[in-house]
């Protein structure tokens, strides 16, 4: 049963939980449930169009539209980046305070496409888990706000300054996902997409809709002593 974030006539929201494909997709075959198909059995059949994307394992606000006259404008207004989307991630290392990532990422068809994204440190921790000839380990949980939506944005953004997000494959660092799954379990991305804020398509009212952090995410909090009460 998906958790449902809001509903009305023209929109619902779900958490999207870690490991869930929104649709099919080239890329995931393996797969044979989908958010879109789960949703639309859930609600009684209603037809549901995805306003945008989350990554398989991304887990968070995800927005739906029941109608194509809401979906035009939702995604208009998704791509004139009139819509807020605020992330957590638990990434390597400690990240400088506060950045804006200005990389341009290319997509498969090999365009480079401008890439924006913003982000500031919440938190930091340091574990007693030996990596790399260190007695230690460093992280950091940061929130980020990316201004444009290119495919992996935050994964492959986090990467190229040397500070990805933990649970990332491929665009993360293998030592410490082998590391995580050795002693943990670990088997997810600490990528959980926290908070959407928009204006509804019809009466143009601000929404601001939050998603609780999965289980997962919430131990990975544990284990590095970070407080996350406010995101449970």
């Amino acid at each position: 049963m998906l958790e449902i974030l809001y509903q009305d006539e023209y929109i619902i929201a779900i958490n999207k939980p870690s490991g869930l494909l929104v649709h099919k997709s080239f890329y995931a075959r393996d797969a044979s449930v989908f958010a879109v198909q789960e949703l639309r059995n859930q609600i009684g059949g209603q037809h549901v169009y995805p306003i945008h994307r989350l990554d398989r394992k991304t887990s968070g606000v995800l927005l739906f539209a029941l109608d194509k006259e809401s979906l035009k404008i939702m995604n208009d207004r998704f791509a004139t980046r009139e819509v807020e989307k605020k992330y957590l991630a638990i990434l390597r290392g400690w990240a400088p305070e506060e950045m804006t990532i200005d990389y341009d990422l290319t997509n498969d068809d090999g365009v480079k496409q401008n890439a924006i994204t913003y982000f500031h440190r919440l938190q930091i921790a340091e574990i007693d888990l030996e990596y790399n000839n260190h007695p230690t380990s460093r992280y950091c949980l940061v929130e980020a706000i990316p201004e444009t939506g290119r495919m992996h944005q935050l994964r492959k953004h986090f990467r190229h300054i040397f500070h990805p997000i933990l649970g990332s494959r491929p665009h993360g660092c293998n030592k410490q996902n082998k590391l995580w799954l050795e002693n943990f379990g670990l088997k997810g991305m600490m990528l959980h997409a926290h908070q959407l804020v928009f204006n509804h398509p019809m009466t143009n009212e601000q929404l601001v809709l939050n998603a609780k952090i999965n289980e997962e995410f919430s131990k990975v909090g544990d284990i590095l002593g970070l407080d996350l009460e406010k995101y449970k």
